[in-house]
């Protein structure tokens, strides 16, 4: 039905619903993030995690998403930092790409294992308390 000024009452109701949920996603930043964890002999050599923000926009749909608490903080190095186990436990569900290499000299045997993340977008949506993390693909 019409109202006198010929918008219809329904309109009215979706347009702040449209609005609103337009203004959460622009607070939606992308971030391309890498991971490499190196294991030479059975014991950890090296772990690197490499965060920055992405200078394009990425494409791609945000798949599996991961609820991290933020503490009033909005640096994603900050909240992966205080959520450090949540998500690697995450990345590694992602797929890691595996390289081994193993050498016996002299009856000495030398091994090491590189595990992968290659550079990957992540949208993060930053709130009062948590940010969630989804990986586009």
């Amino acid at each position: 039905m019409r109202s006198r000024d010929g918008n219809s009452s329904i309109t009215r109701a979706i347009w702040p619903l449209i609005f609103f949920s337009s203004f959460a996603l622009l607070d939606a930043k992308e971030f391309i993030i890498s991971y490499r964890y190196v294991v030479k002999d059975a014991t950890l050599y090296n772990e690197t995690l490499y965060i920055s923000e992405a200078m394009q926009k990425c494409s791609g749909t945000p798949q599996e998403h991961l609820l991290l608490t933020t503490d009033k903080k909005n640096s994603l190095k900050d909240i992966i930092k205080n959520n450090e186990e949540e998500f690697i436990d995450f990345i590694h569900k992602l797929g890691l790409s595996v390289e081994h290499k193993e050498k016996t000299t002299n009856l000495i045997n030398t091994s090491t294992t590189i595990l992968t993340l290659k550079s990957t977008c992540f949208k993060v949506d930053f709130n009062d308390n948590f940010a969630t993390i989804a990986p586009l693909k």
